[in-house]
């Protein structure tokens, strides 16, 4: 396997795997149908890379010299994560034109994906596997390789979502959906107080 390969699988990987942004995505597409959908998705795919980037070129770095901001990002990620499970929780489940639509926006994912554990253990992983050594030329590889891998994976969360919307157009089963969808958010909060 070439180094080019071997790190597309990890991107794949680490995209395609259920997480939090992937859940929004999935959830976005269902409420808000794919454009909205892909909103969040090239939000977090930017946001993601940008993160990946500054890794590759030393931010772990920092991070190891101020531990403290480690677990900021943590708690910080948490509680974002335990609000959108809660936002998700308390819809009321209608999707006509009566409600304001307020998909994610691509600030939204964007910042979700700074206060996403998953996304910082990937790209400390990613990088520390890749380009430890701070060869610019792979770090920038791996970066453009990953933003690929990224936006399609979660795209394909929004076109799951957007599918499965016809299906959601009645109240009770949209907050069914969203309810699960809230706790697969709260579970993952509560993953990530655990490990």
């Amino acid at each position: 396997m070439t180094i080019l390969l071997s790190m597309a699988a990890f991107a794949l990987a680490a995209s395609i795997s259920p997480g939090p942004v992937n859940l929004v995505a999935l959830s976005a597409g269902a409420q808000h149908g794919l454009r909205a959908g892909m909103r969040h998705v090239t939000g977090a795919t930017f946001g993601f890379t940008v993160l990946l980037l500054l890794t590759g070129l030393g931010l772990h770095e920092l991070l190891a010299r101020l531990p403290y901001l480690t677990a900021v990002i943590q708690w910080a990620g948490v509680a974002f994560l335990l609000f959108m499970a809660y936002k998700l929780a308390a819809d009321d489940g209608r999707l006509g034109m009566d409600k304001p639509a307020q998909p994610p926006s691509l600030l939204y994912g964007a910042v979700m994906q700074w206060l996403n554990p998953k996304a910082w253990l990937a790209a400390l992983a990613g990088m520390g596997a890749y380009a430890a050594n701070g060869d610019a030329a792979q770090v920038w590889t791996f970066t453009a390789i990953y933003f690929v891998i990224c936006y399609i994976s979660l795209a394909s969360w929004a076109y799951a979502g957007a599918f499965l919307r016809p299906y959601l157009q009645e109240p009770q089963r949209i907050r069914l959906f969203n309810r699960l969808m809230a706790v697969l958010l709260a579970a993952s909060a509560a993953f990530l107080l655990l490990a």
